[in-house]
């Protein structure tokens, strides 16, 4: 996940200093679109029941993706 640290925003600010918008780089911008949606993909999955890795490990192999 990405860190407000490594971002280093710059700000747009009103002729009071009121912070009124913010400027990210485009690959910022986008890892943090990535956080979000894995984010919410947790989010959406928090109710689904847990499987054993091992049991993982077999689905995979009966599906013969391993």
């Amino acid at each position: 996940m990405i860190s407000l640290e490594e971002i280093k925003p710059q700000y747009l600010t009103n002729d009071r200093g009121e912070k009124m918008a913010v400027v990210i780089a485009m690959a910022d911008f986008q890892a943090l679109l990535e956080d979000i949606e894995d984010l919410a993909a947790v989010a959406d999955r928090r109710e689904e029941p847990a499987i054993s890795h091992e049991d993982f490990k077999a689905a995979l192999k009966r599906d013969g993706f391993l």
